[in-house]
């Protein structure tokens, strides 16, 4: 019985920690450059069950609908799950939407490859480009941090500059000249970056950023490739699951109460 607890108990943490999941991809469906999350979810291993003082071969009783003999030994009754845990949380890099904005300085990328940001901690990665001219002339992020170029320093676009143009593989032009060429880059895996926070990556331990091989789109965004409706098909789902754990908890916790008051009283 105490085993009906822990399976069902640990089911219930893992629909959990995935309801979380699903409520960060849904907080963050409008959040520029966004790539949703999606969680695997594995099986202890489970346990084979035997009938006990049985060891008959040949009966028609322990060769019925599946019960298997295995020589001598007792026949299989079948197996018994021990609960389920997070196996891993994986980033999907599917490409999200393009929308059309006209500005200057926001950007999107098509393919491989995210901009480099500067923060304290070094060099982080984005796919959000929504980028603009601070008062110092400084190419930054909505949160303040400068934009890298392609040789690691923060790009400064002149007070005089009109007519600011970016080309598909990042230079930088101001009234025809260029002024610097962007810091555009991929690695050779998805998972060589994992997840910050506001909306950066960082590098996993021996990843190496090369030249991106994706396009540049000035003026433009790209989106998050969350779906609304999926996450929400799947929260209902989601949903579902915990509460059928919840009700075998319950029913777990009903037949211990039976054990402890019934049937372990004694006159």
């Amino acid at each position: 019985m105490w085993r009906g607890l822990y399976i069902a108990a640990s089911g219930m943490i893992t629909e959990t920690k995935h309801t979380d999941m699903i409520a960060n991809n849904l907080a963050n469906a409008a959040t520029t450059g966004f790539k949703r999350d999606d969680m695997a979810i594995r099986e202890f291993e489970p346990m084979l069950l035997r009938r006990i003082n049985d060891n008959s071969a040949d009966t028609k009783v322990t060769s019925f609908k599946g019960f298997r003999v295995d020589g001598n030994r007792a026949p299989r009754v079948g197996i018994l799950g021990l609960g389920s845990a997070v196996d891993e949380i994986a980033t999907d890099h599917l490409q999200g939407a393009m929308q059309t904005t006209g500005n200057t300085y926001d950007l999107a990328i098509s393919g491989e490859g995210y901009f480099v940001i500067g923060t304290p901690q070094g060099p982080r990665y984005t796919r959000d480009g929504s980028f603009y001219r601070s008062s110092s002339g400084q190419l930054q992020n909505v949160r303040g941090q400068a934009v890298l170029s392609s040789r690691g320093r923060p790009i400064t676009i002149p007070e005089d500059a009109t007519h600011v143009n970016i080309s598909s593989d990042g230079r930088i032009y101001a009234n025809g000249a260029q002024i610097a060429q962007l810091g555009f880059v991929q690695f050779d895996a998805p998972d060589a970056v994992i997840k910050q926070g506001d909306n950066l990556y960082r590098p996993q331990e021996g990843a190496q950023p090369q030249q991106a091989t994706g396009v540049i789109e000035q003026g433009m965004l790209e989106m998050s490739n969350t779906s609304v409706v999926t996450e929400m098909v799947e929260l209902i789902n989601n949903y579902r699951v915990y509460e059928a754990g919840s009700r075998a908890v319950q029913t777990q916790d009903s037949l211990l109460d039976k054990a402890v008051n019934d049937l372990g009283r004694t006159s």
